[in-house]
């Protein structure tokens, strides 16, 4: 069997970032490095968006920024300018043709298309089993949902992030290109919660988006009969449907940390690093990537990695509440941006701010409600 310093399973977002951010760092120049997925990724199979300051690691691969954001609801609208933050949009094809690109000039990678069978750690080395043949690694990054475990445990609840996106085109120039829309709420609620997103990306191109937050899923036709509607609701009613994507993305604050090991660590969405009110999982993954980068220089013990952290017993109260009230998902969301800042909130979102800004945050939630919540969890 092969043996490498470090093995990656999974060539997406997670993956990615975390070899390109290894081959950055000299530390990594001597390190054999393998790449395993069951399929060459070069396609625009998914959208990923999220919010920084200046400039950035992947602003190479930047489709669109937007200065402005807009939070629309029955209860509150307004359009509010991000500064210093920009809204940002990578399409997934140009983020893998800039990594494999620069993954080519590197003679420590090997990447082979495989599917991942299994992982086991033997305690000094990790044998990885794909469906052609076995591989040896000292450490073993996985992106590669190998457990439904989440899905049946009780302990915390799991709601998902589901949607249908239609890239349309116009014929005539009618959209306002440097404003996102955040959230629209102003659609049927329908005993869930329920948003429009809407990403112009020129004057005449836009993605819209038909977002739950929710347990169950909705068939095709549902999703793509909302859009429709919402596009009538615009005055749109000429337009081309150029691409369409969807996604379901699991929002849960079920330890997947708990099946690391000290030779394995579980990234991206398999190691829950989506973030978990929210379903954003590129910046989140940034962020661990690079701090996993300085953790594997200093320590060798995976299992010690991952931390619990004040933004996770947040993200369970939250998913507590939509999880019991999902048809007023709506109304606490416009609670939220009604009483705070929106740069405030995207850098609560981003776990920057502080126990006290914290605080002043969760003050402008509905207490009596939350307290429960707490009160409830506390006692499990």
């Amino acid at each position: 069997m092969q043996k490498y310093d470090y093995i990656i399973t999974g060539t997406g977002a997670s993956g990615l970032m975390l070899v390109y951010q290894m081959l950055t760092d000299g530390f990594f120049d001597q390190k054999q490095i393998l790449l395993i997925d069951k399929e060459i990724k070069n396609q625009n199979d998914r959208t990923w968006c999220f919010w920084e300051e200046e400039k950035g690691v992947w602003d190479a691969v930047v489709s669109k920024k937007w200065s402005h954001v807009f939070f629309g609801s029955e209860d509150f609208s307004d359009t509010k300018d991000i500064s210093p933050y920009k809204y940002k949009l990578i399409r997934s094809k140009d983020f893998y043709n800039f990594v494999f690109t620069f993954l080519q000039e590197k003679s420590n990678v090997t990447l082979v298309q495989e599917k991942l069978i299994g992982l086991v750690d033997e305690g000094d080395i990790v044998e990885v089993e794909t469906d052609k043949r076995k591989y040896l690694g000292d450490k073993v990054f996985n992106s590669v949902l190998l457990s439904s475990a989440y899905k049946t445990q009780q302990r915390y609840p799991l709601l998902n992030q589901h949607f249908i996106g239609w890239f349309i085109k116009t014929e005539t120039p009618i959209f306002e290109i440097d404003t996102a829309t955040f959230m629209d709420f102003k659609v049927d609620q329908k005993g869930n919660t329920r948003f429009m997103y809407f990403l112009p990306t020129s004057e005449t191109e836009a993605l819209f988006e038909y977002t739950l937050f929710s347990k169950e899923l909705l068939s095709k036709s549902a999703y793509e009969t909302e859009i429709k509607v919402y596009l009538e609701s615009k005055g749109i009613k000429e337009y081309q449907i150029t691409e369409k994507e969807k996604g379901c993305i699991p929002m849960t604050c079920y330890e997947f940390r708990k099946q690391n090991s000290k030779n394995i660590l579980h990234i991206g969405t398999a190691g829950g690093w989506t973030k978990p009110s929210t379903g954003f999982t590129f910046r989140n993954s940034e962020r661990k990537v690079k701090k996993l980068v300085a953790f594997l220089k200093k320590n060798n013990d995976l299992s010690r990695f991952e931390k619990r952290t004040k933004f996770w017993y947040y993200d369970l109260w939250l998913l507590d509440f939509l999880s019991k009230e999902n048809q007023n998902g709506a109304a606490l969301f416009s609670r939220l941006f009604r009483r705070n800042k929106t740069i405030k909130i995207l850098k609560f979102l981003d776990e920057e701010t502080s126990f006290l800004e914290d605080i002043k945050i969760m003050s402008t939630m509905p207490i009596a409600k939350f307290l429960k919540i707490i009160w409830k969890r506390f006692l499990k």
